[in-house]
């Protein structure tokens, strides 16, 4: 899916119009605007730091500031021999935030250990008390810092798509939303989380529908309409791909970013070898699928096509030739909201 930088504003409020409109979602919305809230008046930032009150940023402004950086990146480099290098400087702007929110959370569930610890070990002394509520306000502490950054991330990842075409994934491991956007879960997170109790953000609940297709694919409102029409008949819809990065999968992905719909992303494990992709397929059928797309591909699609019919799975095949006349190469996708 090819970027499409094609449009320049002439101020940043045109620019962050565009984006409200486009990305269908209200950033001063509760949800967006609970990230920021103070709890407490204090905040402790580190097991051996005292507390301090510290306010959050104003999640007006952190929405304008993050989309005023990504303005700038595709601005500066638009109709220049940079611009195809535009989305990768934005990709790892979006990626910035995933990572340090990964490191806020990695600190949270030490905090978290911590406060069981105390728990399970009670005293009645003073000390101990001090103990527990410097625990508590760490974890309530991180946990806000974490809930802010995450949802910065998504707001910046809607930017990206509206900017690309293409939704913002990781290169390993999650990307759990609270909300702003479409959760994209690596299967191996959701499978671990199914066996030991993890964060319920990693096994969200719903039927899913498995989707794999190649990696040649120019028909992109093919697959957006016949997506549609699943969801408009599940609208509590999973979706689960074979994750490829560009192709049908990738598409698949676009789509439910735009339409908010939740990702299980079954990525190879190459430690498998020349057998992974037929593994990747066992593991997505086991999630016992309710509806299947397979598109037109390798083998690999066809092997999952039989295990599909084979299982009773409602499958619907997508051939090549059903695609429409690939467009001229000189247009760019357009921005799908």
């Amino acid at each position: 899916m090819e970027a499409n930088m094609t449009k320049s504003f002439s101020n940043f409020a045109d620019f962050a119009s565009f984006i409200a409109s486009e990305t269908g979602t209200d950033e001063r919305s509760p949800l967006y605007e609970s990230a920021f809230i103070e709890y407490d008046e204090r905040a402790k930032l580190s097991p051996v730091d005292e507390s301090e009150q510290l306010e959050m940023p104003d999640p007006e402004q952190a929405r304008a500031a993050v989309e005023m950086v990504m303005a700038t990146l595709f601005d500066v480099f638009r109709d220049t021999r940079l611009e195809p290098f535009a989305s990768d400087l934005a990709w790892g702007f979006v990626n910035s935030f995933h990572v340090v929110a990964k490191r806020i959370s990695d600190r949270e569930d030490d905090a978290a250990k911590e406060l069981g610890e105390l728990a399970r070990s009670f005293d009645p002394s003073e000390i101990y008390a001090t103990q527990v509520e410097d625990a508590q306000l760490l974890c309530q502490t991180l946990q806000g810092c974490r809930d802010a950054m995450e949802c910065m991330r998504d707001h910046a990842a809607e930017v990206y798509r509206v900017e690309t075409g293409r939704p913002y994934s990781p290169t390993r491991g999650s990307r759990v939303s609270h909300g702003v956007t479409a959760s994209m879960i690596d299967a191996r997170d959701y499978l671990a989380a199914r066996g030991r109790e993890r964060r319920e953000q990693f096994t969200p609940e719903g039927p899913v529908v498995a989707f794999s297709g190649g990696q040649v694919w120019e028909d992109h409102d093919m697959l957006w309409k016949g997506l549609d029409t699943i969801k408009a008949r599940i609208p509590e819809m999973i979706l689960a791909t074979t994750a490829q990065t560009k192709g049908c999968d990738a598409i698949a992905q676009a789509w439910a970013a735009a339409r908010g719909v939740k990702v299980i992303m079954f990525r190879l494990d190459r430690r498998l070898g020349a057998k992974a992709a037929f593994v990747r397929n066992d593991r997505l059928l086991a999630l016992k699928p309710v509806e299947a797309v397979v598109c037109d591909g390798s083998g690999i699609q066809m092997n999952l096509a039989q295990k599909l019919r084979q299982a009773g799975v409602p499958l619907h095949v997508v051939k090549l030739d059903q695609q429409r006349p690939a467009p001229h190469s000189s247009q760019r996708m357009a921005r799908r909201g």
